[in-house]
Parts: C-alpha cells; structure tokens; sequence
C-alpha cells in the first residue's frame, strides 16, 4: 500500500482544524493515530484520564472517516502495538510507504524532543507544523516577554483581551476595569442550589475503552467507574453549552469556593475537553462574552472565565516553553520532604485535604482553589519536593498535560520557579480555608487554635514557612508585613509553633499520614 502523505495525529490533537490535517488530499493522504502504552504509564495516570483520551481519540477517528479521510488507527490492545509513539510510526511507514509524514508539534518538551529525532530515524522526511490552535503564538509570547524584567499575566491578558477584542470598547475594556477578579471571590452561600453538570452515557466503543482500561491499569490511582465525560465533539460542544446557559451565571462569584461533598459547583468541567481540542478556545469565549452581552450574566462571571482561558491557560503555555526544559528542575525554596502517602490514599484528619483527594480519586477532578490553596498550600508549606508533587499533579488531574501543569504546580503553586510565574508565594493558613470553605465545621482540627493537637496543621506550618524563608520575603512587597509579624511575635509563641510544625511533620514523614494510630 502506498499513500502520498502520512498525516500523524497524537492524543491530545483532535482538532479538525490541526495543521497536520490542513490541506490533507482524503483521496491519497491516510491519517495515522496511534494508542500507545507508554503514554499512560511514563506517569502512572489516573484510570479515568487514561479512559477518556483513549475514549475522544476512537471518537475522533470516527469524525475523520466521516469527513472522508482514511485512518490508520492502532489501539492499545493490537497484537503487535509497540506501545510507543515512535516504533508505531516507523511501522506505519513501512506499511504505506508516504512520501513524507506530517505531524504537528506536540504539547510536551519530551515528545518534541523525540519528534524531531524521527526523521533521521525514517525512509521519508518528517515535517513538523506549529500547533496554532492557541491564541497566542509561542514566538509572539516570547516577543512580548524578551524585555520585561517580570512576566506578570495581568498585562499579558491585556494584550490578548486587544488582540481578540473580547469585552472591549474600542481600546478599553467593557466595563472601565480589565480585571473583576476582586468580586470573584465570595464564599459559597448556604442553600443556594449548584446545577449538575450534564452527564454522557458511555457508548459501545467507550465501554470498550473501560473495560480495556480497568483490565489493564487495574493499578493506577482512581475510580474508573461511573464515567460519565463527554468524549465526541458533540457532547463537548453541548457541555460547553449546558455550562453557558446554567453555570456561568454563579462561576463569578463563587469560582474560588470549597463545599464538602460538592465535587463541582459552578465550574466548566470544559478544561480537559479543551486541552485534548475537542472545543475551541476562542468560540469558547465568544460565547461567554455573548451571554454578557444578552444580559444572561454579569460582567465579573464572563471577565472572569475568558481570564482563564485567554489570559492564564496562554499565559502559562508561553511560560512552559519560554523556561524548557530546565523548568522541571525549578526548586527555588529547597524544598525535599517527599510527598506524603495521604495524597494517594485520602487518609488525613484534614477534612480539606480528605475532600479534595478524594473527590480526585472519584473525578479526577479537583478546582483550581482546591489544587492551589489545598493540596497546593500544604505541599508549599511542608516543603515538598516540586518534583514529587509535579508528577503527582500530572498523574492525578484529567486535565493535566505537562505544559499547562508543570508551570502551574512549580511556579503558581510552590513558587519553585523563583517568581517567573507569581509574584509571592500563595501560601496560607487555616484561616484562608475557613473563609472560602465548610470544610473546618467538621474537621477534627481548629483553625482558631495555633498550637496544641487539636489546632489546625495550616496554622503552626504557615509560620514555619515563614520563618524559613524570612531573608527572602522580607523584600518582598506583598510578603514583607506577615514577616515583620513573625519578627514582632513573642518567643514563646514563636517556638511554640515551629515545635508543633515539626512534630507534626515528623508524624507524616514517619507514618505517611497525620491520622493518630488506634
């Protein structure tokens, strides 16, 4: 068999739009996908992560033929699958013999990095294509970024919000403010009703997946079961929908609070479809500034999620491969307590660390409060190893693809990157969880208390931190007041806290949890 072009498409690449698809001849061009192995287990990811991108690409295939393209497509249980990427490639080529394979460009360093070995490797050249399903061009960020001393999103955003015209006025912005942030941080009322998020029966093919998944990664972290994710264009574009229409309304005021037993709130779930390109960024946010404009919504709730989307998720791409692949190595702090057992069990008395793990181990899902001023927080605080919690995250969340984590767990979350992507640490203590959660009501810990058993970890381990770092923060403008607070603390109390921070450390680090034995 002989085609004119191989035309590769990896798994978070399911975009009709992709260059690799661009100007494809259906009638001589075959389009290769392929369902490796080693793509699931180079971090032990999450049953549910792993079932829902095999899941989207059989879909996604089926999208291709329908629009005419021949696809090649290797599951993950052919008999002769090399499990990786590369070794599935090359057989391809021997089989069609192409006078040339197009691929476009992956979204993570390691593979781009085994992408351009490929053509030393084959019988035909390879070309690489850009991915420009993004707003933002890597070579235009790094224009923006090569003369600032620090890369701050907020005047990042700006300049996207001027290049797309999303809830501008001419040159303003709708509203006289860019930024609504500041009304976005309500915590949740009580009574007041979150609408479900629609939920998709899987398919024939997609229980095929389960089944393959729950048979093969038995042993990866999380509940396959009940899989309800919109896997077909289709379904994510009705998501999207359903979001706009029921939840968008409530994300404003309350995207930054934390409710036991409530896994979602008013939050997209859109991420982990838009990540693997079943929707669109931008269509994305011309739907959100519509229903401002229809009076469906109020201006922080649409500000707020096209902030998401254009300023931070772009924001943070443009950081990954601006600071690649040093970045992974990032370790500002010094930080090397390994990650305690507890964040793959859930078996902690802090019912705000037990709430989020384990709604992660159910959803694979966890919000962006929770993953920053929880699991986050505390990592930051304990001094745990950025690596560790890096791998952690990537392996846990559906969402989570190297080049979107990677800068928000080293640089938003443990500031491991020295201040490329934050300008202070968000570290906190108890009393930051009580304001924006219920989760303290019924925790066995105090977040009033400071010291003794019964007071809240958060607290003795805040000033911990502080006093650990207190050379480094002290200059810094938005830290330096809690630093002259440690400095003006009494003694007593002083080393009343360290003590309890470390005995509670020493706990987890001897026993893997701070759960007191029976």
């Amino acid at each position: 068999m002989t085609a004119g072009q191989l035309r590769f498409v990896l798994g978070d690449q399911l975009s009709p739009t992709l260059s690799a698809l661009r100007d494809a001849d259906k009638d001589r061009d075959v389009v290769l996908m392929v369902e490796a192995g080693a793509e699931a287990t180079y971090v032990r990811h999450h049953k549910k992560k792993i079932a829902f991108v095999l899941a989207a690409m059989r879909a996604f295939a089926h999208e291709l033929r329908d629009a005419g393209f021949r696809v090649d497509y290797v599951q993950l249980d052919d008999p002769d699958n090399t499990q990786d990427l590369g070794g599935e490639l090359a057989r391809a080529v021997a089989r069609w013999r192409p006078a040339a394979v197009s691929v476009t460009l992956a979204g993570e360093y390691r593979l781009v990095a085994e992408q351009r070995s490929w053509g030393e490797k084959l019988t035909c050249p390879v070309q690489l294509l850009e991915d420009d399903r993004f707003i933002c061009a890597i070579p235009e960020f790094n224009a923006w970024a090569a003369d600032r001393r620090q890369l701050r999103m907020e005047f990042f955003y700006r300049a996207m919000r001027r290049k797309t015209g999303l809830l501008m006025d001419g040159d303003e912005p709708v509203g006289g403010r860019w930024n609504f942030d500041s009304e976005n941080r309500k915590p949740a009322r009580p009574g007041l009703a979150w609408p479900d998020p629609p939920r998709f029966a899987p398919g024939p093919e997609t229980q095929e997946v389960l089944d393959l998944v729950g048979e093969r990664y038995a042993n990866h972290f999380g509940d396959l079961l009940p899989f309800w994710l919109p896997v077909t264009r289709r379904d994510a574009e009705a998501a999207a929908e359903d979001f706009i229409a029921n939840r968008l309304a409530l994300f404003g005021d309350y995207q930054d609070a934390m409710i036991a037993g409530e896994a979602f709130l008013a939050h997209s779930l859109l991420s982990s479809a838009l990540n693997v390109g079943l929707l669109d960024p931008l269509t994305l946010c011309r739907q959100a500034e519509a229903a401002y404009c229809s009076g469906a919504v109020s201006l922080n709730a649409a500000e707020g999620f096209i902030r998401q989307i254009i300023g931070w998720r772009e924001f943070i791409r443009g950081v990954y491969w601006r600071h690649m692949p040093g970045y992974l190595r990032s370790n500002s702090l010094a930080a090397t307590r390994a990650l305690p057992q507890f964040y793959w069990t859930g078996e902690t008395d802090m019912t705000c660390l037990a709430e989020a793990i384990g709604q992660t181990r159910r959803e694979a899902y966890a919000h962006h409060i929770q993953r920053l001023m929880v699991t986050g927080n505390f990592a930051l605080l304990a001094g745990i190893d950025p690596a560790e919690l890096h791998e952690w995250y990537l392996s846990v969340y559906i969402d989570a693809f190297e080049w979107v984590e990677a800068p928000n767990t080293i640089g938003m979350s443990q500031y491991a990157d020295g201040g490329i992507v934050a300008s202070k640490p968000y570290a906190s203590s108890g009393a930051y969880i009580k304001r924006m959660s219920n989760y303290c009501q019924t925790c066995r810990y105090d977040p009033s208390e400071r010291t003794g058993p019964d007071a809240c970890p958060f607290n003795a381990l805040y000033w911990r931190f502080l006093d650990r770092h207190r050379a480094r923060f002290a200059a810094n403008p938005r830290m330096s007041r809690m630093v002259a607070a440690l400095n003006a603390m009494a003694p007593d109390l002083r080393q009343a806290l360290l003590a309890r921070a470390e005995e509670f450390l020493n706990r987890i680090d001897h026993h893997g949890t701070d759960k007191m034995p029976c």
